[in-house]
């Protein structure tokens, strides 16, 4: 292959990956052979490899190919050591020279979406105080909380301010070291160090950048050796004065089997609930994504009331949400139909199915069980000790406001008991919600996990 054809597939995969990504992660490759349907490029690290092979490597085959190349795998070297990674499910290990400073492309980060911006996210009540947050923290100035914590159910909109900060401190402060990942894939880095006898580079790695962005952290709950390095990580750049952005799907306190330490820490900075949307969100999340598909539908008309039909029927999250909106959209432009609330209805059934559920008092006696750690019997059964009853008073008030059920029917499913009992349950945790606010914070988060 000439050094021409190559630079064309570096041109075409400017457009596939987006300009940062390729800089990060296409640039720095160097094309060292191409032999039998097998590239080869030598690469500065094995992280470096690896992630490249894993997020580009399919990108990278096909340009080829369309360039006239066609290439079954790619390897990866460092310098002119032996290949990293022969195929995406097989790293391979490689003796690395000892390097005197980490390089901008070595942070082993997740590419940014460019869509996920703060002029694309729509700022309503339920996540105005994150939105504020957030751009606090990609102003790039001075730490204020450490770390900032996102939490919410899913679709809610954690990672979109996430990408948003990475993105605002990438043009505020080209020169800040900013690391964008999930918590598995730094667990997937740890453990790959752990593998290759690494760890001392893992250590350098992650402690050498200015703004470290964990998405999902409670996917290391229970794995006891990822926990230790994210903790003493986690301490090594607050130490630094450096800025940590965390995002989970509950709070720390409730994230099981997360060390204590470790929660601690994440509550010691400004914790914010990305609350389930409202109407008036919803309805301008939607308004939003028309003007986009206006531009790439012309022609399309769009009736009266579609949007707010839609709004008030779909309030799982926003994914789903967009989602039957997209789908709207080209179905209309397939049949060539005004998009009326009757297309709407035919076309988006099943979503509107399923956003009709209703939930049942099981379904509040199983998650609240799960929730307090006992027994789904013991919550039906006649046992009076307060760590069970408590929990049972709370599913009592969750099937009273959640489900159309009367207090008769919801005392037959708590093993018979009278309508009395539920009743004196439900003003129990009335009563107990005013002063305690742990209780108060539990009930929040199992409506969210019931309705989301």
């Amino acid at each position: 292959m000439t050094n021409e054809t190559w630079g064309q597939v570096r041109e075409e995969l400017i457009k596939r990956v987006g300009r940062h990504n390729y800089a990060t992660w296409i640039e720095p490759l160097k094309l060292s052979q191409l032999k039998n349907g097998v590239a080869r490029f030598e690469v500065p690290t094995t992280f470096f490899g690896d992630w490249v092979q894993r997020n580009y490597g399919d990108h990278i085959r096909t340009q080829l190919s369309s360039a006239g190349e066609p290439v079954d795998r790619l390897e990866f070297a460092v310098g002119s050591a032996a290949p990293v990674a022969a195929l995406p499910q097989t790293a391979k290990s490689a003796a690395r020279p000892v390097r005197a400073r980490v390089s901008e492309e070595e942070l082993p980060g997740a590419p940014l979406d460019a869509r996920f911006t703060f002029d694309t996210f729509v700022v309503g009540k339920p996540n105005e105080l994150a939105h504020a947050a957030a751009r606090r923290v990609a102003e790039g100035g001075p730490v204020t909380f450490n770390p900032l914590f996102l939490y919410g159910g899913v679709g809610l909109g954690k990672t979109h301010l996430m990408h948003a900060i990475a993105h605002d401190l990438q043009a505020r402060r080209p020169e800040l070291r900013v690391l964008y990942l999930s918590a598995e894939q730094f667990m997937y880095r740890f453990v790959q160090a752990l593998r290759d006898r690494q760890v001392m580079d893992f250590k350098e790695l992650f402690r050498s950048v200015d703004v470290l962005m964990v998405d999902d952290v409670q996917f290391i709950a229970g794995k006891d050796s990822t926990q230790e390095e994210f903790f003493h990580t986690f301490n090594a750049l607050v130490d630094a004065n450096k800025q940590i952005v965390i995002s989970a799907d509950r709070a720390p306190g409730e994230i099981k089997d997360l060390e204590d330490r470790i929660k601690s820490r994440l509550q010691c900075g400004l914790v914010v609930d990305l609350h389930p949307t409202d109407y008036e969100l919803r309805l301008g999340i939607l308004q939003q994504k028309v003007e986009f598909y206006r531009s790439q539908y012309r022609g399309l008309v769009l009736a009266d009331g579609v949007l707010e039909f839609l709004a008030h029927r779909i309030t799982t999250n926003v994914r789903v949400l967009e989602g039957a909106l997209t789908r709207l959209f080209a179905f209309a432009s397939l049949v060539g139909r005004e998009i009326t609330l009757d297309l709407a209805q035919d076309c988006l059934a099943d979503i509107l199915r399923s956003s009709d559920r209703k939930l049942t008092i099981e379904e509040i006696q199983r998650k609240v069980a799960e929730h307090y750690n006992i027994r789904l019997s013991d919550m039906i059964g006649p046992k009076r000790l307060r760590t069970i009853a408590r929990p049972r008073q709370v599913a009592m008030y969750l099937a009273k406001q959640l489900t159309p059920r009367s207090l008769p029917e919801i005392g037959r499913r708590f093993g018979g008991r009278d309508h009395t009992t539920i009743m004196h349950g439900v003003r129990k945790i009335e009563e107990l919600m005013l002063t305690d606010s742990q209780l108060a914070d539990d009930l929040q988060l199992l409506r969210r996990l019931l309705q989301g």
